[in-house]
């Protein structure tokens, strides 16, 4: 979850280290710090809080340096303090780290028995104090390195630079993610691709059990065994400008107003617009023995998980096998029942996320095929499965979900499409149907965008509530689901999703004319049972703001307040449009409250810690 940045090059580097870590802001953290190396010795910079406090200590570092690393901290161990901030620096040695030491206890109890003191409370500093240890006895920084790392236990990405080669910087990798940049004269390592993008878009995504060399002029590459490694680099497919607000007054917006384009892209890219096919090369779905698939298990967290309970709507009746929708961080400890027919699916927008990488990883020691749903590629979970859907959404900075989740359940549904035909388990009729609602749906989009306005009207309207529950049926309970979490998340105000049937059995207790209730009811099969829902709402003088139909009168006669929504025929890609009235009303409630739209509080875009 923390951001890392490094380089070492023949310019100086401290403010490329900074502006790196600025690209890595919306991963969230707490504490900021900078170590480089000059004429041998080190020097750190560290604050506590945001980046903008880091930078008035700059000046503290030398501004010749040509060599050294950035870390902004997620605290796990010990408070977000200055003194726990990373880089930890002992003697002629500092260190980074982004994950956990899950044995930190024991090696720590081992270090203060030899005489080592600790200056932070992090579990980071035991491997600073492992490592300098073993340098004594160990001259080579490599070989110190691989064995410290057999002590180890648990997730971490390593930066580390050491006075003995003061033209080096050393890495590892093992749970959590590190990229290396390769430029000319200079090369770089980050914690995500984002922060090389002005600098190169040439690039090696380390593999666990890996450790690195960075040198101005190479790149060297070991295992844990010690066994050199060649590996060429990839091009990465983004651009700065891709990840830049252009104009917007934060991410978040600005990739809610990207959605009509990725969703045309996708379907562009996805779908042959002549012949109405569907391209399962481009789609992973070649590489799959689809004669194996008996179940389909989705693995997914937080808002990812949500789009896969939309995919369980569609997927199941498409392909006509059993779906099930697992929370990556429940999955493996309830030893679910898994065989070589179970193709488990992964849903993850950065690729890193560490329970669900270890979902994956725990299905493939069962035998089963594995399928990846990503957005960035050559990151940790596509490389570790069997095949991949990449979104190709570009570059998601807010850490609120807004195009990634739509690009995901498109994703879902295109999948289920191509393999039902693919089984012939899907009418000419109906795949027909299904091309019209998918030719429609972008401009669809775009309609729901052009809202925006309404809907901060809304939002000034309720923006100082405490409490708000959101209802919802069939897909649109996750549709629900979502919202609730959106606004939870950027606005700290509490809501809750329900499945608008559930509300008698316990949750309209709390309805009042206080309790704003979100009603999301298109134009599907649930839609008058939906109805019955929110007359109980109003017949406890709930206040509703409804998400439907343009011309639905019936709807909107019985809500306080009314967001029109465009609509598709089908309810898995209706989801797609009903959830857009719910991001812009989260959106705006939360700039009423002044809170940090892109960066809100606790909160991390990648999750690479369990």
């Amino acid at each position: 979850m923390c951001g890392v940045v490094g380089v070492v090059g023949s310019r100086p580097c401290v403010e490329t280290i900074f502006e790196g870590l600025k690209r890595l802001e919306y991963r969230g953290y707490d504490s900021a710090g900078i170590a480089t190396m000059s004429a041998g010795k080190i020097h750190t910079a560290k604050s506590d809080g945001k980046l903008v406090r880091l930078e008035g200590h700059l000046k503290e570092l030398p501004a010749s340096s040509s060599i050294g690393m950035g870390h902004t901290r997620w605290a796990t161990h010990g408070a977000p303090t200055t003194q726990n901030a990373h880089p930890h620096v002992t003697g002629d040695l500092a260190l980074i780290h982004n994950g956990i030491i899950e044995n930190y206890r024991e090696l720590k109890a081992e270090l203060l028995k030899d005489g080592y003191s600790f200056k932070s409370e992090t579990d980071s500093e035991v491997v600073l104090h492992l490592l300098s240890r073993e340098l004594k006895t160990t001259p080579k920084m490599k070989d110190a390195l691989l064995k410290v790392i057999t002590r180890l236990e648990g997730a971490y990405g390593l930066g580390i630079l050491w006075a003995g080669e003061p033209e080096a910087l050393y890495l590892v990798k093992q749970g959590s993610p590190v990229v290396i940049g390769v430029g000319e004269n200079e090369n770089y390592f980050a914690s995500d691709a984002l922060a090389l993008l002005p600098l190169t878009k040439s690039v090696i995504f380390l593999n666990d059990g890996e450790v690195g060399r960075l040198t101005k002029s190479g790149v060297e590459l070991w295992d844990f065994s010690g066994k050199q490694l060649k590996r060429a680099p990839s091009v990465l497919n983004w651009t700065a400008a891709s990840a830049e607000k252009q104009g917007y007054r934060h991410y978040m917006l600005k990739e809610i107003h990207e959605q009509p384009a990725v969703i045309a892209n996708t379907i562009a890219r996805l779908v042959d617009s002549a012949s109405g096919k569907i391209d399962t090369k481009e789609m992973g779905i070649d590489d799959l023995d689809l004669t194996r698939v008996k179940s389909i298990v989705y693995v997914a967290c937080g808002t990812a998980y949500y789009s896969a309970m939309i995919a369980k709507y569609s997927v199941e009746q498409m392909v006509g096998v059993p779906v099930s929708v697992e929370l990556a961080s429940e999955f493996r400890y309830r030893d679910p029942y898994l065989d070589k027919d179970t193709l488990v699916i992964a849903v993850t927008q950065s690729g890193e996320t560490a329970d669900t990488l270890a979902c994956i990883k725990h299905a493939a020691s069962r035998g089963c095929q594995t399928f990846a749903v990503c957005n960035v590629r050559f990151s940790s979970i596509p490389r570790s499965s069997t095949a991949t859907l990449y979104m190709e959404a570009g570059p998601e900075v807010g850490v609120a979900s807004t195009k990634a989740f739509t690009s995901m359940v498109l994703c879902h549904y295109l999948f289920g499409l191509a393999i039902g035909q693919k089984k012939d388990r899907i009418s000419k009729e109906s795949y027909q149907q299904a091309l019209e609602s998918l030719r429609q749906l972008p401009s669809a989009v775009d309609r729901a965008v052009n809202a925006a306005g309404l809907i901060e009207d809304v939002a000034a309207k309720y923006y100082e509530a405490t409490n708000f529950i959101f209802i919802g049926r069939g897909p649109s309970f996750m549709v629900a689901l979502e919202g609730a979490l959106k606004l939870k998340e950027i606005s700290y105000i509490h809501a809750e999703g329900y499945a608008g049937g559930e509300l008698k059995h316990g949750p309209i207790a709390l309805i009042d004319k206080h309790m704003p209730v979100v009603a999301v009811a298109p134009l599907d099969g649930h839609y008058e049972k939906m109805i019955s829902n929110v007359e109980e709402v109003r017949a406890r003088e709930g206040v509703c703001i409804g998400v439907g139909d343009l011309q639905d009168d019936k709807f909107k006669a019985l809500c306080q307040d009314y967001i029109p929504c465009p609509q598709v025929k089908d309810a898995a890609l209706q989801t797609i449009l009903s959830v857009i009235p719910l991001q812009f009303l989260s959106y705006y409630v939360a700039v009423k409250r002044g809170t940090d739209v892109d960066q809100p509080r606790n909160l991390a875009k990648s999750v690479t810690v369990e």
